[in-house]
């Protein structure tokens, strides 16, 4: 492909690098200033680059593509600017699938010249890329396969004379990328996780160890400077009156996302012990295990092993919690000191899993991140597999709350090296597959939920059930609404009402995501902030109505590659234990004594708003959205059922 440039809207290099793997190539593109305006960026311009690639791909495959995306705002002095979106067809959920992360490393891609990276094919041997002034090299990682992330990222930092978190950003895969673990990460600056959808897995699949970004701070400047400053400004001041986002006050940075953990456990919805139980409390109450949530909560972590606080590129917040602990286990005294101490990740690897030990849990975090493998994936295969244990189900299996048996399978799932750890490397719906064990998993699309129990939080029931890319709490963030009343409160256990305030979530954090901006400015920020901030980049004056568009149009352009991928609305589920008149139905707990989730009805009102027949995008939509790509579902919007299969 010839270089070419053709966008001059500001925010963007209008400089892409299409690396051939398998020829060890690159070549350079610019950014069409249509699929700009369609897509805006990062999350969207990924779809699309992806959706060009084919959606009938082999995750695993050499012609599935990897794009590395930043937005138009990220790396800009817009607030909480420090994203970049990883997009591909995931391995682990069969859909397209798209895995951010924060730190550093997008503002420096897009620093050193570049708005994305798009990797096709593989290579035969082991490689990273150099990114440095606009340009990309493929470099021998040898020397660097079969490390751990921490020491691939101080081997590389070395070699290319560069300091991490200075000038230097690596993004790197573990051993559970190289081993094709279904839902391995790409992990960035040793503790910030692209976690969710086998990204890792995906690069490791083409031999990639990693990508390496030596970076001055070359910010972006605004096209419409006025405009931009009256956006920044109002988003700033906002951020600071929040009670979630004020800086050094609100609860987010205060205490990380891990403000949640005895916020959801008091209103019964806390999944625990395989989402057996809405809270920790109602777990004690009936089995009298020693559980409770309080240990692993963000205050208590706070008070106890908080060690420090570091940021993302241009983010006043603050949310990331770094900790310190001292510990035995299987005879040895070590010192462990990670970053990430998150809400979902201390759920997943604590309530769910039968235990509340909080030390430990850190070694967890610690080994996840440096094998590389997703901690909501990996504490709920466990807990799959410790209930399939008490089943009998597992020859081999694991104990509820056994938490030196999970420090030791962690490095088990990431290297495959036992047979345990090689079946729940496959993730939770092949497990469930080869050991008739489907009605122990909590999946959607092959995508294990999070942190929130849709029994209690209806808005959550929906969002997991419709996400693009498998169960999801960061499609639709309801949570914001039915647990902190933002922009207003809404009844949780409400069911009516839930479809359109999830396709509104689900489309806001379309765009945020394309941006790349973090999603946690929506605790505060609004679509008035996002157009002023966005025309005031760009250049390009936008309404509200317009970049809700282009939200929408981005949903509908993932919805649309999953149904040419096979999917429809019998795709669009929940794990029976939450759904009302399920055979495996387990009502809720406490305060949410009796509640299951109305899934059905919840479906028919949220296609009624979205325009989709059976979970499918109609033509009408498409053509209403300008997606003028790829052969069309061929369903009309008249149409009853979604088309059988040729």
């Amino acid at each position: 492909m010839n270089e070419h440039y053709m966008t001059e809207m500001g925010g963007y290099r209008d400089r892409v690098a299409q690396v051939d793997l398998g020829e060890g190539a690159v070549e350079y593109r610019g950014i069409d200033d249509e699929d700009a305006e369609k897509y805006i960026g990062a999350r969207g311009l990924g779809v699309k680059y992806v959706f060009d690639a084919g959606p009938d791909v082999d995750p695993m495959g050499p012609d599935n593509r990897l794009a590395f995306m930043t937005g138009p705002l990220t790396g800009t002095q817009t607030v909480m600017s420090g994203r970049i979106a990883l997009v591909t067809k995931s391995p682990l959920t069969g859909t397209v699938t798209d895995s951010h992360h924060g730190g550093w490393s997008g503002a420096r891609l897009k620093w050193a010249g570049l708005d994305g990276i798009l990797l096709d094919g593989a290579s035969d041997d082991p490689v990273y890329l150099m990114v440095e002034d606009g340009d990309v090299e493929v470099r021998d990682a040898s020397h660097v396969w079969g490390k751990g992330v921490h020491d691939t990222i101080d081997t590389l930092g070395e070699e290319v004379e560069g300091s991490v978190g200075k000038n230097l950003s690596v993004m790197a895969i573990g051993q559970g990328g190289e081993n094709g673990v279904r839902y391995a990460c790409v992990m960035n600056e040793d503790d910030r996780a692209s976690g969710r959808g086998g990204t890792g897995a995906v690069m490791g699949s083409k031999n990639v160890k990693a990508v390496v970004v030596k970076s001055g701070t070359d910010m972006p400047k605004p096209a419409d400077p006025e405009t931009f400053k009256e956006g920044y400004q109002q988003a700033m001041e906002v951020i600071r009156e929040s009670d979630v986002t004020a800086p050094n006050e609100g609860g987010l940075s205060m205490y990380g996302t891990n403000v949640l953990m005895n916020a959801t456990e008091e209103m019964d919805g806390l999944p625990t012990k395989n989402a057996k139980y809405t809270s920790t409390e109602a777990y004690n109450g009936t089995e009298g295990i020693d559980v409770d949530a309080e240990r692993v909560s963000g205050e208590n972590v706070r008070e106890n092993i908080l060690v420090d606080e570091p940021t993302c590129h241009s983010c006043p917040v603050a949310c990331k919690k770094e900790v310190e602990v001292q510990l035995h286990h299987k005879g040895q005294d070590m010192n462990v000191r990670t970053e990430s101490y998150e809400y979902e990740s201390a759920w997943a690897l604590g309530p769910n899993s039968g235990h509340t030990d909080r030390d430990e849990i850190a070694l967890m975090l610690e080994r996840c991140n440096d094998v590389g493998v997703d901690t909501i994936e990996v504490g709920n295969t466990m807990a799959m597999a410790m209930e399939m244990t008490e089943e009998g189900k597992l020859d081999v299996g694991i104990d509820w709350g056994d938490s030196e048996r999970m420090i030791d399978l962690i490095d088990e799932i990431g290297n495959r090296s036992t047979e345990l750890g090689d079946l729940l490397a496959e993730g939770p719906d092949r497990v469930g597959e080869r050991k008739d064990a489907h009605d122990n998993k909590l999946s959607v699309k092959g995508q294990s939920i999070a942190a929130y129990d849709p029994r209690c939080m209806k808005g959550m029931a929906i969002a997991f059930a419709t996400s693009n890319r498998g169960a999801c709490h960061l499609r639709g963030y309801t949570p914001a609404a039915e647990i902190l009343g933002i922009p207003e409160k809404v009844d949780p256990y409400e069911w009516e009402g839930k479809g359109e305030l999830t396709a509104t979530f689900q489309d806001l954090h379309a765009i945020s995501d394309s941006f790349d901006i973090c999603k946690f400015n929506a605790f505060a920020e609004g679509i008035e902030e996002y157009v002023l901030q966005y025309s005031g980049m760009t250049g390009r004056e936008v309404t509200e109505d317009e970049l809700f568009e282009a939200g929408e149009r981005i949903y509908n352009l993932e919805r649309y590659f999953n149904n040419l991928a096979g999917f429809d609305g019998e795709d669009d589920s929940l794990p029976g234990r939450f759904v009302e008149g399920h055979p495996d139905a387990i009502p809720g707990q406490g305060a949410s004594e009796g509640e299951l989730a109305e899934l059905d009805l919840m479906k028919e009102e949220y296609y009624e708003h979205r325009g989709w027949v059976d979970g499918v995008v109609p033509d009408e939509k498409l053509d209403e959205l300008g997606i003028d790509i790829g052969p069309g579902t061929g369903v009309s919007a008249g149409d009853s059922a979604a088309p059988a299969d040729d």
